[in-house]
């Protein structure tokens, strides 16, 4: 392997402390945003320190005062939302995936087809003929309506599994694919199974990638609130995503450093989980970038 020269160590090293600023310094204006109390609405400079360190804006975003929900309680709802929302699209999507990486049927690459469409069309433009629908389940089922379904997390969580299911398909079915099919052959010769190989070979050695699929609808929940502020009307329903929205009502007029402080606190969740599964993670992501 042929050895760097000087210049070319000199050119690297500044290439990454290039990439390393762009990632960390939007990071930090948040920090300053949030930390300085001299900051009132839209920021009208920039300064490597606060010039006027406070808290407050952090205390403001946990207790809010005046609010229902302070952030322990948006929290729950939010991770509510994700965690089941993601639970439904990975169990649905496991046995999906697993049939289109596994069997061959009629039609099996004009249904992937359809069902990666969903990947390619954006939320929103479903949110008008998603609205009615739910209207339409509450109108047929009165004690739906009675007990308030379209403004539920249920009806977000199902509403958010559905557009992660066909992203975790994806990803799930390349890791399938990357599983030798002798391992499930050897399974059939000892008596077991399809399911049993399914759940005894296959699903162990497609786990990392199965959590970067988990992670990946977890964060299409988690991050989401244009659809939510259409189906909720319930201050005790309200997630984070939703208040943070919230808080940029106008460019100018919008409380920039309480959603700054609201952005940071929003992030530890998903930071703490990436640093417990950043080794399975980082394998998940190798498996599911392989190539049929």
């Amino acid at each position: 392997m042929n050895r760097l020269t000087f210049p070319g160590q000199i050119a690297r090293q500044a290439f990454l402390v290039l990439v390393g600023a762009f990632v960390l310094l939007p990071i930090w204006v948040l920090v300053l945003m949030a930390t300085d109390g001299s900051i009132v609405g839209y920021p009208s400079g920039f300064h490597p320190i606060p010039v006027d360190p406070t808290l407050d804006r952090f205390r403001d975003a946990f207790f809010r005062p005046g609010a229902v929900l302070d952030y322990w309680g948006l929290l729950r709802n939010s991770l509510l939302v994700s965690v089941s929302s993601a639970a439904v699209a990975l169990v649905l999507g496991a046995t999906m995936a697993y049939a289109f990486a596994r069997m061959r049927f009629p039609g099996r690459d004009v249904g992937m087809g359809a069902v990666l469409l969903g990947v390619f069309l954006p939320p929103v433009a479903l949110a008008v003929p998603l609205f009615l629908l739910f209207n339409a389940f509450e109108l047929e089922v009165p004690a739906l309506k009675e007990w308030g379904f379209r403004d539920s997390l249920l009806a977000l969580s199902i509403l958010y599994a559905s557009f992660a299911m066909p992203v975790c398909l994806w990803l799930m079915r390349a890791a399938f694919r990357a599983v030798p099919a002798e391992l499930e052959e050897a399974a059939f010769v000892d008596g077991a199974t399809r399911f049993y190989a399914f759940r005894r070979v296959t699903l162990p050695l497609a786990t990392p990638s199965i959590l970067v699929a988990a992670l990946v609808a977890f964060l299409l929940a988690y991050t989401e609130f244009a659809l939510a502020w259409l189906f909720i009307s319930t201050n005790e329903n309200v997630t984070l995503a939703m208040i943070l929205a919230q808080a940029t009502t106008g460019f100018y007029t919008s409380n920039w450093s309480a959603t700054a402080a609201y952005a940071l606190l929003m992030a530890i969740p998903v930071v703490l989980v990436f640093i417990v599964l950043q080794r399975a993670l980082l394998k998940g992501s190798l498996a599911a970038s392989e190539t049929d």
